[in-house]
């Protein structure tokens, strides 16, 4: 069944400005709406306006350029024309700002559903129902209902109007809270503080090395938290990271070793950021990304730099670029073989090797540091091969590399 949205974007906020332009997340309200239900597969996605200012323009025009098709009415008739026969509609109220998992659960219900929040002080903003709920400001209604409601509707609010028409046809009603958690509606920008919080808290992913499971979430948290008010797009930042991790390799080849690892430290969160960003924008970055591929490649010529710098200049035999060089291969087979499954978090990794260099550096002690890398890949990949051939043991199918 074909799924569409319909958005309110005509009430004001308590400085007179639209609420649907309150600041979220680097954008505006109304962007976040528009990419939560287009993320659960709706289009056509229909904004209900009084008015355009440039702003909200300017937000309808980012959205187009990401895609995303927006249109904009100021009629119901209008609004009613723009979706099929049979089209499911998804309803988001006026200021709302519920989670992308709230709008998913709902736009995958074959039946029209109304969420619901309490009736209790916390959530007297929000339009009530009956003497116990409240409506949580997204539903699921069918398009002859919203035809049938711009039939009578004369001076009513639409979005009040079509409410009511749905819950006396017997729509099902959710407890938001057990289905993504109840969404926030905003009347002040100061009032989106806390869910922008748990937009960056939401974002964060699973750690598959010890370095990002300890040592990077705080740097993460704090990046993520500030770059996502700014303009910064997530595919700068994996630039970014492996602009630095070429200079890094760079610098090991002319022996400006602190710089080296100074440039690789810095890249060591940004992709992870990068990917918290595009979460939060409701714009996963894709899997197979080439930048981020040559990120290992990289590494591993930082790796290679730096041993044959080390051979070269540090008063070291070839052994220092054969150790550079067989690091790097173990570390290759490493990855090829498969990092996931029990102890993932300590085989090695661009992040773990990265930052496993640090203390050897303050002491000075770049060839051990070689010799120790040699010693991390080579045990990560006969620790992943063991690993891998135990699991197949237990499970035949696991036989063949995923």
């Amino acid at each position: 069944m074909a799924l569409g949205a319909l958005i309110g974007a005509y009430q004001e906020d308590d400085s007179g400005g639209l609420r649907a332009l309150l600041p979220l997340a680097g954008k505006t309200l109304i962007e976040y709406q528009v990419r939560c239900v287009a993320a659960a597969g709706a289009a056509p996605i229909v904004v209900s306006v009084e008015r355009v200012p440039q702003a909200l323009q300017d937000a309808f025009e980012r959205l187009r350029l990401d895609g995303i098709g927006v249109f904009p009415v100021s009629d119901v008739h209008e609004a009613v024309s723009r979706f099929e026969a049979g089209t499911t509609i998804l309803l988001i109220g006026d200021g709302i700002a519920p989670s992308a998992q709230l709008v998913t659960a709902i736009a995958e219900e074959p039946e029209a559903v109304v969420a619901t929040v309490p009736d209790d002080e916390v959530h007297e903003a929000f339009e009530r129902i009956d003497a116990e709920t409240r409506w949580a400001g997204i539903a699921l209604v069918d398009s002859k209902t919203l035809g049938s409601t711009a039939a009578i509707l004369g001076d009513w609010d639409l979005q009040s109007t079509l409410l009511r028409r749905t819950i006396q046809d017997g729509a099902l009603r959710w407890h938001a809270s057990e289905h993504g958690g109840e969404p926030l509606l905003a009347e002040r920008p100061e009032q989106l503080e806390a869910f922008q919080r748990q937009l960056v808290q939401g974002s964060s992913a699973a750690r598959r090395d010890w370095a990002s499971r300890f040592i990077l979430p705080p740097i993460e948290d704090l990046a993520t938290y500030q770059l996502m008010r700014t303009s910064v797009r997530p595919s700068w930042l994996i630039w970014s990271a492996l602009a630095l991790t070429v200079g890094g390799a760079i610098a090991f080849s002319r022996g400006w070793l602190g710089t080296g690892l100074t440039m690789l430290g810095l890249s060591t969160p940004l992709d992870l950021i990068a990917a918290r960003l595009g979460a939060i924008r409701l714009k996963p970055l894709p899997r197979t990304s080439l930048t981020r591929t040559l990120l290992w490649p990289a590494a591993g010529a930082a790796v290679l730099m730096l041993g044959w710098w080390k051979m070269r200049h540090g008063g070291s035999d070839w052994g220092v670029l054969l150790a550079a060089v067989a690091a790097a291969a173990f570390a290759e087979a490493a990855r090829l073989e498969g990092t996931s499954g029990p102890g993932e978090l300590w085989v090695i990794s661009r992040r773990n090797a990265i930052l496993l260099a640090i203390p050897f550096a303050i002491f000075g002690t770049w060839t051990a540091y070689l010799i120790a890398l040699f010693v991390y890949a080579a045990a990560s990949f006969f620790y992943l091969q063991h690993a891998r051939r135990f699991a197949a043991r237990v499970d035949p199918k696991l036989t063949e590399i995923g």
